[in-house]
């Protein structure tokens, strides 16, 4: 099949063309990127936090007023909490993974240091957290309770000791070698020793873009009990007796002290279902954009097709009058879509890419893979390649005699 005749049709036909191949283009480049976006939010919301989800309530407790015997009102929550039956156990939180609230901090090696080594989340707990979490402690050692003191609102404080993430250890000492060694935290000037690695930790925020995405599992744990009139405690269950012990736990509360609020109480599993509700349906509005705009370039296709054919009736008909058969007639249309389908999803990767790189500047999304291009410009040849088979069928059936009496 030769390609001088089709080139020949479509420069008397080049404005249609022309707008089919950049239909084309603008749909593989919003596609490419929208995969991208859709893949990016739904790994986010599937990553582990590290902790025993399955079996992990958080309660945030707001107490009426400004009570003057904090410390002792939160170790009475506490012994209520953990008398319950099936309770494992329990601790008093500054904020808790998916829980999109939390301390930022920056992280050095050296006094003084102009730029911070890294970013982490900072939490606070005792040595009940990591059996609450369920966190897996791969090095070092948990807190003592001689360790753990009271802390009192957003002030810096140089801990003891601190615990860090294997992602935290990685970042600051590659060689291995972070267990004991004295970093800068809170403060710039005296430093506090690495006491303890856990596996993972997931910081409390949940956005998939950017900084937050970078340093996910960015987290250290310092020694302190948060005492605060907003306090949260996170209670670790029996599984299958996770339902009954979060309104257990909310009835002994007020039992205990009826001048508080207790403004939420969810489980691990509805604080992800939440914490991930805007990534899910930001995938979905964007399946359905995806699929609007390939079913609208499909027609194009379809409709600029139809034209054609009306257009070369009595040609067709002179080819199938000189033997052409109908395989051959279908086989011209796709092949003649397919140079503007190469054409379209040509430009179109290099629109898909222009656009990414744009919104790694502007919003600090991530560079798209090259897998995804592939697959746009896959997408949209077949795509045109079936777009165009009924119409060329039609063509195809055009009977010789009707055709080369139309004029």
């Amino acid at each position: 099949m030769h390609i001088h005749p089709m080139l020949s049709a479509m420069r008397r036909n080049k404005v249609g063309a022309m707008v089919i191949a950049i239909q084309m283009a603008i749909t593989l480049a919003i596609l490419c990127n929208a995969l991208f976006i859709i893949e990016q939010r739904l790994a986010a919301s599937r990553r582990a936090t590290g902790t025993d989800e399955a079996s992990l309530f958080a309660i945030d407790n707001l107490w009426v007023g400004v009570p003057s015997d904090l410390p002792a009102r939160t170790a009475a929550d506490l012994d209520a909490l953990r008398s319950i039956s099936g309770v494992q156990d329990a601790y008093v939180a500054n904020t808790y993974p998916l829980s999109n609230d939390g301390w930022n901090e920056g992280i050095s090696l050296r006094p003084n240091q102009d730029e911070q080594t890294s970013f982490v989340a900072l939490y606070l707990g005792d040595q009940h957290m990591i059996p609450t979490l369920g966190l897996k402690l791969i090095a070092g050692r948990n807190f003592t309770p001689a360790e753990v003191t009271d802390r009192t609102g957003i002030v810096s404080l140089v801990p003891p000791g601190v615990l860090v993430t294997r992602a935290v250890a990685e970042k600051l000492f590659p060689a291995g070698n972070a267990l004991g060694q004295s970093v800068y935290i809170e403060s710039k000037t005296e430093p506090t020793t690495i006491i303890g690695i856990v596996d993972k930790l997931q910081i409390p925020f949940t956005d998939s873009t950017g900084r937050i995405n970078q340093y996910s599992e960015n987290s250290v744990i310092e020694p302190y009990r948060s005492i605060d009139a907003n306090a949260s405690y996170v209670v670790r269950v029996q599984p299958q007796r996770l339902d009954a012990v979060m309104q257990q736990a909310r009835t002994k509360l007020l039992a205990v002290n009826r001048d508080r609020v207790l403004t939420k109480v969810r489980s691990f599993s509805e604080l992800r279902t939440e914490a991930y509700r805007d990534d899910r349906g930001l995938a979905i509005i964007l399946s359905a954009v995806c699929a609007a705009l390939l079913a609208v370039t499909a027609f194009g296709i379809v409709g600029l097709t139809s034209y054609w054919v009306a257009q070369r009736r009595r040609q067709i008909g002179i080819r199938r009058a000189l033997g052409a058969t109908r395989s051959a007639i279908v086989r011209y249309f796709q092949a003649e879509n397919l140079l503007i389908a190469v054409a379209g999803a040509t430009l179109g990767v290099a629109l898909a890419i222009a656009v990414n790189l744009w919104m790694v500047s502007s919003f600090e999304m991530a560079h798209l893979h090259v897998i995804y291009p592939v697959i746009g410009a896959m997408v949209v040849l077949l795509l045109g390649q079936l777009a165009v088979l009924w119409p060329a069928s039609r063509a195809a059936s055009i009977p010789p005699a009707m055709a080369t009496r139309t004029v």
